[in-house]
């Protein structure tokens, strides 16, 4: 999939450090609400979630700082899939300040796709797998 708008928000005073700046804290908070809205697009729905028993495990992120955001910025996160495995998802986050255009933070996260019952990882269903495959497929072809 091509990079999509998954959230849009504001810095706001209280999410500020001592420093200033948006605390660490409020970056993964933000990234995780891009993660709901990237998998909602992706087919990956709070409904598939709670009706199938399933449910996803962040198993892995790394956030990369590139410029910092201050109270009063507006905050725009673009994502896209990196990759799609039997039961795990790599996505990218960019966080940009959406008046400069400034990427101000990168998060690349690995989930997986977990039995909510068991408490273990399992395959994601062909259905699921052919419609997360296919934003891929764009992503792709748009590289090439």
């Amino acid at each position: 999939m091509a990079a999509e708008v998954t959230y849009r928000g504001t810095v706001y005073p209280w999410q500020c450090d001592h420093v200033g700046h948006m605390n660490v804290m409020w970056y993964v908070g933000k990234f995780d609400e891009a993660n709901w809205n990237c998998f909602a697009h992706l087919g990956l729905t709070p409904a598939y979630f709670r009706q199938s028993g399933r449910g996803k495990a962040a198993v892995q992120q790394s956030i990369s700082y590139k410029r910092e955001l201050l109270a009063g910025d507006i905050v725009e996160v673009r994502s896209r899939l990196l990759e799609i495995g039997t039961k795990s998802i790599r996505l990218l986050h960019e966080m940009r300040n959406a008046e400069t255009g400034e990427t101000a933070a990168t998060c690349e996260i690995t989930a997986v796709h977990l039995d909510r019952a068991l408490r273990k990882s399992t395959a994601f269903t062909a259905d699921i797998r052919e419609t997360v495959a296919s934003h891929l497929a764009v992503t792709e072809a748009a590289i090439a």
